[in-house]
């Protein structure tokens, strides 16, 4: 990299299909778009998505839909699909032509698999990081039970123990509250009802059909996740049809140890590159319009 300032990502605004969104950009080379998990944004994966950087990427960030200052998507585009186009549209509002790489946490996963699927020919490599989209919630003997069954008290009681782990809670803690906080202050009907659509999303025959189209695709899972259990990432591996990377951590494993996750990435991209998936560039990747903000 050219400089310190490049590991620093700037903080922009454009317009969207008539709304205003919200992203974070740093770097040159090859677009890395990186997609947030469910009540947070942007500003919480900063020191994830700064060891993204020494891969040679240009890292864009964007606010999703109803968090991170990103307006609400309209309600006939309240969906999976809805995210998956919006993504897209994003793309090309900054000025983004070529194949992306796409790295999706948690809720952010999901609507990296619908924007796979939906604008295949958008994306070059596919990461899922404790991703939702698997439709098993739990398994005992032949008694499987689906994600759409999972009582909401369920979820209550195994998300701040998930998202906050108490060995190191010093450091996630304050990156997510510079999202949570904002986002549930701004729009706290955009986390229920994007918590209902993260809880319901069922993705398994998109990523059947994204195997069979042969889209360069890892699948991540913190071994300690019981918001994505175990049994819903070995779903996800089954419809991709491949074994998925098991980690060290929970749900929030990429926040808590931003070291160990470039670790990870580092080595993906390098087996994609050398597999001929995808070329490094030199050249800078167009930035389009946009009002800045240095962090």
């Amino acid at each position: 990299m050219a400089g310190n300032d490049e590991y620093h990502l700037e903080w922009k605004t454009c317009i969207v299909e008539g709304r205003k969104a919200a992203y974070g950009e740093a770097g040159a080379g090859e677009p890395l778009l990186f997609l947030h998990g469910w009540g947070l944004g942007q500003h919480s994966y900063k020191r994830a998505m700064k060891r993204l950087l020494r891969l040679d990427v240009r890292v864009i960030a964007p606010a999703l839909p109803g968090f991170g200052g990103t307006e609400d998507l309209p309600k006939e585009s309240f969906s999976m699909e809805g995210y998956g186009d919006w993504v897209a549209s994003f793309l090309h509002a900054i000025g983004v032509v070529d194949p992306v790489m796409v790295v999706g946490h948690s809720f952010g996963g999901g609507v990296a698999i619908s924007f796979a699927h939906r604008h295949t020919y958008s994306v070059r490599l596919l990461v899922l990081v404790n991703s939702i989209g698997g439709s098993v919630w739990a398994q005992k003997d032949s008694v499987v039970k689906s994600m759409k069954e999972r009582p909401l008290w369920d979820w209550g009681i195994h998300f701040p123990a998930d998202v906050l782990p108490v060995r190191q809670i010093t450091k996630v803690l304050p990156v997510i509250l510079e999202d949570a906080i904002p986002n549930l202050l701004r729009n706290p009907m955009a986390l229920w009802k994007v918590g209902n659509l993260a809880r319901q999303a069922d993705l398994r025959k998109e990523l059947q059909e994204l195997r069979d189209k042969n889209v360069p695709l890892v699948i991540l899972w913190g071994k300690g996740d019981r918001i994505i259990t175990q049994e819903a990432f070995e779903d996800l591996c089954r419809a991709a049809k491949i074994e998925g990377d098991v980690v060290s951590g929970g749900h929030t494993w990429l926040l808590a140890d931003p070291d160990a996750f470039g670790e990870v990435m580092t080595n993906v991209v390098a087996v994609a590159r050398v597999a001929n998936r995808i070329k490094p560039s030199s050249q800078k990747a167009k930035t389009g319009a946009a009002s800045t903000s240095s962090m």
